[in-house]
């Protein structure tokens, strides 16, 4: 009985440790109506590609990689209406947020 109990333990260790390697990252596309610094990196005007994987995002534009900040998912009492990004007041860009989703990507910190 304790042999069994140790083997379905060491199963489910495996596979907890193994889904974040299967999870794949969320691709948004947003559009930058004003430059924006993220880190040391300046953004001009125009679509980006957000590749979001666990506390990372890589900033993407075509297929050049600009940028790769920490980031963390906060929840918001409400949905955003639209695609929308806030940007501090020296032009660190700050948050994404999407449209119908109540979660917000916040860049930085951690």
């Amino acid at each position: 009985m304790f042999k069994s109990f140790v083997r379905v333990v060491a199963v489910l260790a495996i596979v907890a440790l193994a889904l974040p390697a299967l999870a794949k990252p969320v691709s948004k596309s947003v559009k930058l109506l004003q430059s924006a610094k993220v880190g040391t990196t300046q953004l001009d005007t125009g679509e980006y590609k957000l590749l979001i994987d666990a506390d990372k995002v890589t900033i993407q534009k075509g297929k050049t990689v600009v940028a790769t900040v920490n980031c963390r998912w906060e929840k918001r009492d409400t949905r955003a209406e639209r695609n929308a990004y806030v940007v501090g007041p020296n032009g660190d860009l700050q948050e994404f947020r999407f449209a119908g989703d109540n979660w917000v990507l916040v860049l930085g910190g951690q």
